[in-house]
């Protein structure tokens, strides 16, 4: 298994759609477009500039734990603001090495100043099961001669 390879084939094949919300509104929107997205974090952009990134882990832990209410409060509140980038060339070696040093789950895909897409936890650890999976079975074919060459 290659963790030195580019992410690029990862966001090829998820797709980059970036879901975003602005820093000016408020938690309870940014947590209804997550449910409906199906994830787990959005980009915040003002404009077309990244502000930051809003976690449920944000809302869990700045929110929830907070006593505050999310109908209240704006994602500008609550958002962290010293995001982790990378770019597509990135490997996913120094992707996991980012998530595990900065404990985060999503990390923006930038090209320049532009966010392209967003790889997450989840998105990488698929890649590294679904490479080991190829590598097995490559393995398997050639123990018992089928392996092409």
């Amino acid at each position: 298994m290659n963790l030195d390879g580019s992410i690029e084939p990862i966001i090829a094949k998820k797709g980059g759609q970036v879901f975003s919300i602005s820093s000016e509104r408020f938690i309870f929107d940014a947590l209804t477009l997550m449910a409906e997205k199906r994830i787990g974090a959005l980009v915040v952009r003002d404009g077309d500039k990244l502000s930051g990134i809003f976690s449920e882990r944000d809302y869990a832990r700045r929110v929830v734990l907070a006593g505050r209410s999310s109908r209240e409060m704006k994602v500008k509140e609550i958002m962290t603001i010293d995001v982790v980038t990378v770019t597509k060339e990135s490997t996913v070696s120094e992707c996991m090495q980012h998530m595990t040093n900065r404990r985060c789950r999503h990390l923006p895909v930038m090209d320049g100043d532009k966010v392209v897409a967003v790889v997450s936890l989840g998105d990488l650890v698929g890649w590294i099961m679904s490479t080991q999976d190829k590598a097995i079975h490559e393995l398997e074919d050639y123990i018992g001669g089928e392996y092409p060459g």
